[in-house]
This record gives C-alpha cells, structure tokens and sequence, in this order.
C-alpha cells in the first residue's frame, strides 16, 4: 500500500456483490428449505407435558460414507506412505541398477511393504483414538488417587506393558533366526531360548527408566548427573564384557536395544504419565516437562540386557548352549512343521498378544484403583480395535515384506566391493569404489529414513521454542538427520573392517559427555531425546534385517551396531550444532554491542 493512500481510498476500489449475484454468476444450485420444515412435531402427553422428541438415526449410505471418510483415510495412508514407499523404492532401486540383481519375492515384498503401511496406519489411528486417552486420563488421576510410592509402582508396570506392545520388538526377536549359535553362542540363546526373558529385562528396565524420570520430573532434578551415573553403569560392564570374545558378541544387540525401545507407544503413554504426576504435584509447568524419560528409556534396557547376558554366562557354557542347540535342531528336523507356524497365524497371534495385556492393565488400574468411569467408551474401545489390527496387519508386513526386503538389500550391498559366496559376479566393482558405494548407500539410507520421521518434526517445533528460536525446526531436521545418516555409515563401516563396537561407544560417548558438561540444560534434554524419537517402526526393522543381512553375507559373527551408532549420531550432531549456534548468537550480541557503542560515540562528537 502506498504512503499516501488511507484505509477509505482503498474501500472505495473493492466492489461488493450480493449473495444471489454470486450464486447466479458461479451457477451454484442452491436448494431453500422452510424452517418449520425441519423442526420436529411437537406433542404433548394426556396430562399436557411435552413429550421429548426422538430424532432417528442418520442413515447414508456407503457412498456417502466413502465420501466422508476419503479425505481421513486419504491423509493417514499419505502419512505412512511418505514414511515407507520412499524407503522400499530406494533399497529396490539400488540393489537393481548398482548391485544389478533382481528383487527376488517381489510380489510377496509388495504385498509386505503394504501391508506394513495398512498397519501403521491402523495401530497410529487406534493408538491416538483408543490407547493415548487412557494413559492420559491415568497420568492426571492417577497422582492424585494414590500415594507416591504406588504410583512410581505401577510406572514400573506400565513400562513393561509398553514394551511388549512396540511394533519394532518383534524384529528384534526375529533376529535370533539368523545368528549363528557356533559363531556367538550366547547371542543365540539370548535371541531365542531367552527371547521372551530378553524382551522382560527391557520391559523392566524401561519401567525404571520411568521411575527415575518421573522423579526427575517432580523434583525438579537436572538431567546431566543422570545420564553421567546412566553412563557409567552402562560402560563398566560393556568393558567387562570385551575381554571374552562370546560375550563381547552380545555388546552390539544390547545397545541396539536402546533404540528399540522408544518408538510410538512407549513414549507417549510413558510421557503422559510422568508429566501427569509432575504436572499433579505443580511441577509440570516448566518448558523442560516431559523431556528426559526417553533419554533414561534408551539407556536402561543396555545395562539390562548386559547384566542379563552376565546371569546367562553364569549358568550356561558356550558349549553346552551349542550341544543344546544342536539337540534340538535334529528334532526339529524329524518333525512336521505345524501348518499355523508356517502361515500369518503366527503374526496374528503375536500381535494380540503384545497389544491385550497392556489393555487389560490399563482398564484395570481405571476400574479397580481409580475407579473412573469411562467418557466416550464406543470411541476408545474402537481405538483399541484398531490398534490390535494395526499390530497384527503391521506383523505380517514385517515378516514377509520389511525384514525380507532389508535383508536380502543387506546380503547384496557386499558384492560391490568383495567376493561373496553364491555371487559368481562379485565383486561388481574395484574396492575402493565398491566401499564408497556400500557407505555412500548407508548414509543417504539414514538420512531419508530420519528426516521423514514425524515424531523428529514435533521435537523440531518444541526445541524452537524453548531456545527462543536459538534452533531452528528446520535446522534440528536437518541436523538430527546428519547424525543419524553419519551413524548408520559408522555403523556399516564397523561391520565390514570388523572394528570393535567398545571403542566406537567410548569415543562417541567421551565426546558426547564433554559436549553435554558445557552445554545448556536445555541443549542437553533436546540433544539426548533427539536419539530416541529417531528409531521409529518403520526405521528400527529395516536397520536391523539390514545390518544382519550384510553380517550373514561377509561372515561376521554378528549383524548389530548399526542401532546404537544411529542413536550417538543424533546426540553429537544436535550438542555440535547447539555449541555452534550459541557461538554465533553471542558474537551478533557482542557485535551490535560494538556498533551501538560506535554510534553513541559519534552522537557524542557531533554534540561537542
């Protein structure tokens, strides 16, 4: 608008129209109702009393149901499919026009590929609809119904129950079916006669995860002495553990189950309960309320997992877990496969039985302990069912169209640059092109899985303004995105020049220490969360089936460690960027300093 225009010059220009001028220029159809006619009959009883009218129940038919739920439907599949399609076209892409081998069971990868994104999109769906309103209706009624003590108590509960329910823990107990038990004994019966054990141990160790957190949150404590003491009872048996070669071959699932941990039902329900008993004891106001619980959930399960691996050692000796092994794999093979093991019933049951007990503890604690009655049952109940679809539909996918597809990808991305068994063609290209491919490969693989993540866009928002725009949503994006990338190339690297999974955590987290002691509060709790909202369902299974396909193929004796070096990326990247970006603030300040004071000075002079 120009200087010398006022605001009434301008209203003169805009002409007006009437509402029937419209309707005839644009040849809208417009139908005209009576008011009376939409108004029910009024009737009155023989004693004179109105009588409520009874409005009938709409009917539409499905047509017009279809057309109500496409744009729903349409969003939701569109939120998944950004998530997934990207990731399976890049791994097919490449293992055809660079690795120039054909996708074998492609139909049966397509059908995988879809159904993992019908079941997302379900499980999502019934998880906000149906599981999120419970944990929160319990997270703010909770404290306030009972003490202390037996609150933290059924914390500790409900991060079991979590557990059991992420989508991503049944690629970790699909792993157990790759591991060689003469190569990594101890790997073996953890990932298979411990199986069920394992997944407690990391159940548990995320409820303490949650007790802890959720102390922190009450009273206030700073996150930094946490993830110090975290570390170190982390370190002192992962170093332990490096001078027998058996054990050391558990360290890299046992950091790998971190990141497993913190996917989309953990950390809601396990938020909404602690920020409600924060919020519940006038705690929870702060702009820091809920950050911390996810970085403790991520660093529990290792020491868990660890100490679990120490009692197994104890109790068992490699040899007799490879005699036992063998034992049963020679029955095994005298007898018939059941026909409900060798089809989706499998999956189906799997997936009720991670979903139902959790739903039965938390309607449990409502009914018995609070004694609240449910608000909008038919909805929530609704939600439930999705959910249990959602895990089932999302289990097949996993079986028969993820794991498959990041494992096969896995077992041929070595062929680029050394011979491997089964491939007359390998290696397709010299060795020092071929490595950079196959690293190449891993980093651009990290980066498109991460930056399409949407719990990444909600922390992104979240840290911009607790920095006061410090950090950038975009810019975290990005750098959370480098961090994982950077990771997950580290962590193929590990595997293909067999280097010691220890060193790469000592250095990593030595560097990420010193970083978080001179870094803000602030920095420290985006920084360390950032890990734990990037290992996502989608981005957790494919890892893994990658990692251990690549491992099968070169012979190492374990595929694990690309998970954890994906949650340290992260961590750097963003403590890194906060140093950088802190840096920069101040020498803006201390510069427009300097040209205030130079500008004062010249007033000054002119003055005298």
């Amino acid at each position: 608008m120009n200087e010398d225009t006022t605001p009434s010059d301008t209203t003169e220009d805009i002409q007006t129209f009437s509402y029937s001028q419209y309707t005839r220029a644009t040849g809208t159809q417009v139908s005209e109702v009576r008011y009376n006619d939409i108004l029910p009959n009024i009737e009155f009883d023989s004693s004179g009393i109105l009588i409520p009218h009874r409005y009938s129940r709409l009917t539409l038919k499905a047509r017009e149901k279809l057309a109500l739920l496409r744009p729903f439907l349409s969003s939701r599949i569109m939120e998944q499919v950004s998530a997934v399609v990207p990731l399976a076209l890049y791994l097919m892409l490449f293992q055809v026009l660079i690795l120039r081998q054909l996708v074998e069971g492609g139909w049966f990868i397509v059908g995988g590929m879809f159904a993992v994104i019908v079941g997302l999109m379900l499980f999502m769906e019934g998880l906000k609809i149906g599981l999120m309103p419970l944990g929160a209706i319990i997270g703010e009624t909770l404290p306030r119904k009972l003490a202390l003590p037996f609150v933290l108590i059924i914390a500790l509960l409900l991060g079991v129950g979590v557990t059991f329910a992420e989508p991503a823990i049944g690629a970790l107990k699909m792993a157990g079916q790759i591991v060689s038990v003469e190569k990594a004994p101890y790997l073996f019966t953890l990932l298979n006669d411990y199986s069920g054990v394992l997944v407690l141990v990391v159940g548990v160790s995320v409820g303490l995860a949650t007790v802890i957190g959720t102390l922190r949150l009450l009273y206030g404590w700073s996150l930094k002495p946490f993830i110090y003491a975290s570390l170190a009872a982390v370190m002192i048996p992962t170093l332990y553990m490096t001078s027998d070669p058996q054990l050391n071959a558990v360290l890299g699932l046992a950091w790998d189950a971190g990141a497993v941990t913190t996917g989309p039902v953990t950390v809601p329900l396990v938020l909404a309960l602690g920020v409600g008993i924060s919020a519940a004891a006038g705690k929870g106001e702060g702009g820091l309320s809920g950050f911390g619980i996810v970085t403790l959930a991520s660093l529990f399960p290792v020491v868990g997992v660890l100490l679990l691996t120490l009692y197994v050692a104890s109790v068992q000796s490699p040899m007799e877990i490879i005699q036992a092994a063998q034992g049963l794999s020679t029955m095994a093979g005298s007898e018939a496969i059941a026909w409900y093991e060798r089809s989706p019933v499998v999956e189906v049951i799997s997936g009720i039985r991670a979903i139902l007990p959790l739903v039965a503890f938390l309607f449990l604690i409502l009914s018995v302990i609070l004694r609240k009655r449910l608000q909008k049952q038919a909805e929530i109940f609704f939600g439930i069912g999705l959910t249990v679809a959602g895990m089932c539909v999302f289990n097949i996918g996993l079986t028969y169209g993820l794991s498959m597809l990041g494992s096969t990808a896995g077992s041929f991305v070595p062929t680029a640059f050394m011979l491997v068994d089964g491939m007359p063609n390998s290696p397709l290209y010299n060795y020092g092109f071929g490595l950079m491919l196959a690293i190449v490969f891993a980093w651009f693989l990290g980066f498109g899985a991460t930056i399409a993540e949407p719990a990444l866009s909600a922390l992104g928002i979240t840290a911009e303004e607790l920095t006061n725009g410090m950090i950038k949503k975009k810019e975290l994006i990005i750098t959370v995105s480098f961090g994982v990338a950077f990771g997950i190339a580290l962590g193929l690297a590990k595997l293909i020049f067999n280097l010691p999974l220890v060193w790469l955590l000592v250095g990593g987290y030595s560097l990420a220490i010193f970083l978080t002691v001179i870094s803000s509060e602030t920095l420290v709790n985006i920084a360390w969360d950032s890990a734990g909202v990037t290992t996502g369902p989608v981005t957790v299974p494919l890892v893994l089936a990658l990692g251990l396909g690549f491992g099968t193929a070169t012979h190492a004796v374990e595929g694990f460690g690309i998970l954890c070096m994906a949650s340290i990326g992260p961590i750097l990247s963003v403590l890194i960027f906060g140093q950088w970006s802190s840096y920069k603030e101040k020498s803006l300040l201390k510069q427009s300093g300097k040209n205030q004071k130079s500008s004062t000075l010249e007033v000054v002079e002119g003055v005298i």
